[in-house]
């Protein structure tokens, strides 16, 4: 990888370097998000792309066109994927879906790739993309996994930040800079409603159809026949234009939904789980 400066973010991107090279041969648990990709490409950047492996856990909950675009930013990074097909909807403890879903999720990623992947790639760690805010977060019940499995986070440990992570990632030139979060898609259904594979599905093919309108940064909440959508402020006028409007209603109750609502509080993360884990925390 060419030489690059990171300006501000140079000292803690030297600490998560400095990170990687006590080891052989690395995995990074891969989504092909902003975090998870500019974690692999500084540790190829440490390493060698030859010395690095990216793991990708492939299952219901993962669109066809994220695991497309993991694949197209692990190539440009110039390190292998492998996939690990994980089989979280198997847990009843994941399908019943409390706030703690992600924890079983993780858990069973974490544990298929010490199972699958470290012998047969002679690994000697395994890293994740958790960042300093993300660490700081009460609706984040994956990072015990990542503890209870030894699982190292770098960007979280040198306080790299989400901001900082965009920043380190532009001077890398991933093509997923600026991409928005994309949770996986069980992060739609309402908690203790049950993930099943036919919500992720519905959910899947609303949001794939409102992306081909344009709609780049979208949710669909699943609250059985009635599907709330999601956008960024500057997106709800558009949605509700004539002509638009029922373009969006089409393409979202092509996916089995009976009713469409867009929600004018927009994007929100953790719309599930924060107010569960404020409640249990006060």
């Amino acid at each position: 990888m060419e030489d690059t400066t990171f300006g501000p973010d140079e000292p803690r991107v030297e600490q998560v370097l400095r990170a990687f090279t006590s080891f052989g041969r690395v995995g990074v648990a891969y989504s092909g998000g902003v975090d998870s990709a500019t974690l692999l490409a500084l540790a190829a950047r440490a390493l060698g792309p030859d010395r690095v492996v990216a793991v990708l856990g492939v299952s219901p909950s993962l669109a066809a066109d994220e695991r497309s675009a993991a694949h197209d930013v692990a190539a440009l990074i110039g390190v292998p994927v492998v996939e690990v097909r994980t089989h979280e909807g198997d847990n009843p403890a994941y399908r019943l879906n409390g706030p703690d879903r992600c924890f079983h999720c993780k858990d069973e990623l974490f544990t298929r790739i010490d199972d699958a992947v470290v012998e047969a790639h002679r690994l000697d760690a395994v890293a994740y993309g958790e960042n300093a805010d993300d660490a700081q977060r009460p609706d984040r019940p994956g990072s015990r996994a990542a503890t209870e499995h030894r699982v190292l986070r770098p960007l979280a440990d040198a306080g790299l930040d989400k901001a900082a992570v965009r920043r380190v990632a532009r001077v890398l030139a991933l093509p997923c800079a600026d991409k928005p979060a994309a949770p996986c898609l069980a992060s739609r259904i309402p908690h203790f409603e049950e993930v099943s594979p036919e919500k992720l599905a519905q959910v899947e093919s609303a949001e794939s159809g409102l992306r081909a309108l344009g709609f780049v940064d979208c949710r669909v909440r699943h609250h059985g026949d009635v599907a709330r959508v999601e956008l960024p402020p500057e997106d709800i006028a558009r949605a509700t234009e004539p002509g638009t409007r029922e373009e969006v209603e089409a393409v979202v109750r092509a996916s089995g939904f009976r009713f469409v609502a867009v929600d004018l509080g927009g994007i929100q993360s953790g719309a599930f789980t924060l107010p569960l884990v404020a409640t249990t925390r006060g």
